[in-house]
């Protein structure tokens, strides 16, 4: 089953569960637009790869948004913000550790030959397709620059 079928599938469930589904339900609709939105900006069909760059994306907007949250003080959206994560989560690949992170940029360091921070981009460039909505990009660039003693 495509990820786009399991969404439509869960979104029915959703619908069904009433007041538990709630949350679910207005995730997976808010996915399911910003997919069908990507989708007509390329003018393409997506396949699950691309279905997961979007909901990527989307929770990565949700991270981003509950630091502003938290320092204006709004626990209340910061805690919503949190339960429409795990709904996304329940959709991405299985994220990958720090130290799963740490042991690819190693080898990929040790693969293109990167001496120094000034390799940091080629670096990224062949590390990033590998854990493209797998892991935090910002926490795979901190972890290369680390690496690479910048």
């Amino acid at each position: 089953m495509s990820l786009k079928d399991r969404l439509v599938e869960d979104m029915k469930a959703a619908m069904k569960a009433k007041e538990e589904g709630k949350v679910k339900l207005s995730v997976i609709r808010m996915a399911r637009a910003a997919i069908k939105n990507s989708e007509i900006d390329k003018k393409q069909e997506f396949d699950d790869e691309q279905v997961i760059e979007v909901l990527a994306r989307e929770l990565k907007m949700r991270r981003d948004a509950i630091a502003e949250f938290a320092k204006a003080d709004r626990p209340e959206t910061v805690k919503s913000l949190e339960e429409e994560i795990a709904v996304l989560m329940e959709y991405l690949p299985q994220q990958l550790s720090e130290g799963e992170i740490r042991q690819l940029a190693q080898e990929i360091i040790q693969s293109v030959g990167a001496q120094g921070p000034k390799d940091l981009g080629k670096v990224m460039g062949a590390l990033a397709p590998k854990t493209r909505g797998r892991a935090d990009g910002k926490l795979v660039n901190q972890i290369v620059r680390e690496l690479l003693g910048s």
